[in-house]
C-alpha cells in the first residue's frame, strides 16, 4: 500500500512538475531582490526564476523558493543565492545553486525524493550532493556550515575526499580554509539554526496566492504616485500603480499584493507607515 500511494504521488508530482516553470518564489519577506542581466527588481510570489538569476535578501528578510520536482530552498536574511542552473523535464529536474552569503535550508518532499533529478548546492568552496533529504547551511565571512536535519548528504571542499552525512544533526565545517571533524550539533542549537531562514508569522511577508493588499498612497491621476511606487521598489518592496473605480470616479492606488490574512497585511502597513512617502498605509482586499 506505501509503495501504491508514493507511486501515485510520484505521478501527479511529475505531470504538474512538467511544463510549469522550474523555479518560482512562493514567499518573501521582504526586503529582497532578483538580479538578471544587471537589472535589479523585488521579489514578488509568482516570480519565475531561471538559470543566472541571483536572489538577494536584506535585513530580517527571508525568502522561499520552490522548485518544480517539490523541493523547497529558503534563504535567510543578507543572504545571496545564484541558481547556476535550473531545468525540468518530463524525464530529469536539474539544478546546481550556489549559496553565495547567508543562511539556507533545503527541503525535500515525499514525491520529489523519488522523482529522477541531479541536484547539487555549493556553499563557497564546499560542494553538497543532494539525495532525498533536509538540511540547512550557512556561509558568513570565512566559515561554511552544513548540518543534515533528516535524510543523507554528500559534503566535501575542493580537492578533499567528501564525507557521507547520514544521521540527523551531523554537522560539517569549515573555517579559514580548513575543513574540521563532522560533529554532532544540540537540538536547541540546530533550532536556532532553521528560525533563520523561517518565515514567521507577524512579520508582514507576501505569500503566493494571498488576498490581502497594503495601499500606500491614492491619487486621481497616476504621475503623482510614481514617486513613491519607485522609492518602494528601490528599497525591496514590489509595489504596484493600479486603478479602482469607486461608481463613476476612477482613482489610481500604490499597493503591495498578496498578503495571506488581514493581519498580516496589518503589520506590513505598520512597517511601512511614514516610509518612502506613504503617509497613512491602509489594509484593502
Amino acid at each position: 500500500m506505501k509503495a501504491l500511494i508514493l507511486a501515485l504521488l510520484l505521478a501527479v508530482a511529475s505531470v504538474q512538475a512538467f511544463g510549469q516553470p522550474a523555479a518560482v518564489i512562493d514567499g518573501v519577506q521582504m526586503p529582497a531582490w532578483r538580479e538578471r542581466g544587471g537589472e535589479r527588481v523585488p521579489l514578488v510570489p509568482g516570480m519565475e526564476l531561471r538559470a543566472g538569476d541571483r536572489i538577494i535578501s536584506g535585513k530580517d528578510s527571508r525568502v522561499l523558493v520552490k522548485l518544480s520536482e517539490g523541493s523547497v530552498v529558503k534563504l535567510g536574511e543578507n543572504g545571496s543565492l545564484r541558481l547556476a542552473e535550473v531545468s525540468a523535464s518530463k524525464e530529469l529536474f536539474r539544478a546546481a545553486l550556489q549559496v553565495l552569503e547567508g543562511a539556507f535550508r533545503f527541503t525535500t518532499d515525499i514525491a520529489a525524493k523519488a522523482r529522477k533529478r541531479e541536484v547539487s548546492v555549493r556553499v563557497e568552496q564546499v560542494t553538497i550532493g543532494i539525495r532525498g533529504t533536509d538540511f540547512w547551511g550557512r556561509s558568513r565571512a570565512e566559515r561554511q556550515i552544513v548540518c543534515l536535519i533528516e535524510g543523507a548528504i554528500q559534503v566535501g571542499a575542493a580537492g578533499e575526499q567528501p564525507v557521507t552525512m547520514n544521521q540527523p544533526r551531523q554537522f560539517y565545517q569549515r573555517d579559514k580554509g580548513k575543513t574540521q571533524p563532522v560533529g554532532l550539533v544540540e537540538p536547541a542549537q540546530l533550532q536556532q539554526w532553521a528560525e533563520q531562514t523561517e518565515i514567521g508569522a507577524g512579520k508582514g511577508a507576501l505569500r503566493r496566492g494571498g488576498r490581502f493588499s497594503v495601499q500606500l498612497g491614492a491619487a486621481d491621476r497616476e504621475q503623482p504616485l510614481r514617486a513613491v511606487r519607485d522609492q518602494l521598489r528601490e528599497a525591496g518592496y514590489p509595489a504596484e500603480i493600479a486603478q479602482r473605480k469607486d461608481g463613476a470616479k476612477l482613482t489610481y492606488i500604490v499597493r503591495i499584493r498578496q498578503l495571506p490574512t488581514r493581519e498580516e497585511a496589518q503589520v506590513l502597513a505598520d512597517q511601512l507607515k511614514g516610509r518612502f512617502g506613504a503617509a497613512e498605509p491602509s489594509v484593502i482586499q
